[in-house]
């Protein structure tokens, strides 16, 4: 699970018994703090995944406990638990980082309900942590053919702008790569960069993964969710597949690049963003505009830096050291001595049109490398 470890800080006996008891039948590790400064105590001593502060204590309030938690630990998840007096700080502490608020009293569902939706949210930023770290040494893009280095150059210029940029290409053309590369190399870099796959999520539940939703704001939605446009406030989002995006969404997605403000699905209230947008197509955009799946303003919002990603077939020069790179780290990942390719080897690998691309180029080299067939590669062991 997601949530592993879990610190309760509360004053009161009752609350912290029954928090306890409904943690740890759920198969929770839970640590009680019975005040504020014994939980800066054991915040100072272990990392949790997630605390669950009330927000009044007698000697160190939840806003305190709140701010420490962040400090020591940015990626624990924070539950703040208030009365009905107090909701005000509540609305406070997610403002200074807390996911969500608890109002007393509440039922074992609706806190198992919280911590799952925690859970997904920590997930999420792991993820993000991850990409940041991938993307942190400035996400090398192998180009050795001409055009490949033109195409490195265009994205270089436009990475210090806030310009939107749309990068097109067949499938496999490594259009991800140069989009973190780009984010990696912009002003954003120590900011978020969120990925949206728009092919992947189902038109219902689009709406709200991009904008989030409010607790009941449909059957389901039991507590208020972020979307990816929050969560990738002051930092890159980038739309995946982007002509994917159902047709009557795209009116609002059209506002909110123009406006950089958007309402939660259910809510009423606007909220601001600075997102920087990157997409990403393997589709002909003038082609789907005129199939009217696609909207022509939508497309000029996104359109304003274009970059076209060559297939493998017209930058042949760089064949090889892709096939390089790839040895090297599935070599690697999967504990395999280096591996060199023959001449012949290099031949096929040359003559071969590669229509899906870099993305066939590596599931060659790795079915290669996991069949081991000893130190050289030979041209009989590449299966095309």
């Amino acid at each position: 699970m997601a949530i592993e470890n879990i610190l309760v800080v509360d004053d009161e006996v009752l609350m912290r018994q029954f928090l306890e008891e409904a943690l740890q039948r759920k198969g929770f590790g839970v640590d009680i703090a019975e005040n504020g400064k014994q939980a800066l105590y054991l915040l100072k001593k272990n990392t949790y995944d997630l605390v669950i502060t009330d927000m009044k204590m007698p000697d160190i309030s939840g806003l305190e406990v709140l701010k420490k938690t962040k400090e020591l630990s940015p990626q624990t998840v924070v539950l703040v638990m208030t009365a009905f007096g107090t909701i005000e700080n509540a609305v406070e502490a997610m403002r200074l980082g807390a996911f969500n608020y608890l109002l007393k009293p509440f039922t074992p569902d609706a806190i198992e309900m919280l911590i799952e939706k925690a859970g997904e949210h920590q997930a999420l930023v792991n993820e993000n942590v991850y990409l940041r770290e991938q993307i942190s040494s400035k996400v090398k893009v192998i180009a050795e053919s001409p055009t490949m280095k033109k195409v490195l150059q265009e994205a270089s210029q436009v990475a210090k702008s806030n310009a939107s940029v749309l990068i097109h290409g067949e499938s496999g053309t490594g259009k991800e790569v140069v989009a973190g590369a780009i984010h990696a190399h912009s002003l954003r870099a120590k900011n978020p960069y969120i990925q949206v796959n728009c092919a992947a999520i189902p038109d219902t539940l689009i709406e709200s993964e991009f904008f989030g939703h409010e607790k009941g704001s449909f059957t389901g939605a039991n507590s208020k969710r972020l979307g990816r446009f929050e969560l990738a406030d002051h930092g890159t989002l980038l739309l995946d597949e982007v002509t994917e995006i159902p047709l009557n969404l795209q009116p609002k997605l059209l506002r909110v690049i123009q406006e950089q403000e958007f309402e939660r699905v259910g809510g009423s209230r606007a909220v601001s963003v600075d997102v920087r947008l990157i997409s990403t197509s393997n589709r002909d955009l003038q082609e789907a505009i005129d199939d009217k799946i696609f909207r022509a303003d939508l497309f000029y919002r996104l359109n304003v830096v274009p970059i076209h990603l060559p297939p493998l077939r017209e930058r042949r020069e760089d064949i090889l050291p892709l096939t390089t790179h790839f040895l090297n780290k599935f070599c690697c990942e999967n504990k395999k001595k280096p591996k060199t390719l023959s001449k012949a080897a290099e031949k096929k690998l040359l003559d071969y049109p590669w229509p899906g691309n870099i993305r066939e180029l590596a599931n060659v080299v790795e079915r290669i490398v996991v069949l081991d067939y000893g130190q050289q590669i030979e041209s009989e062991h590449i299966s095309l």
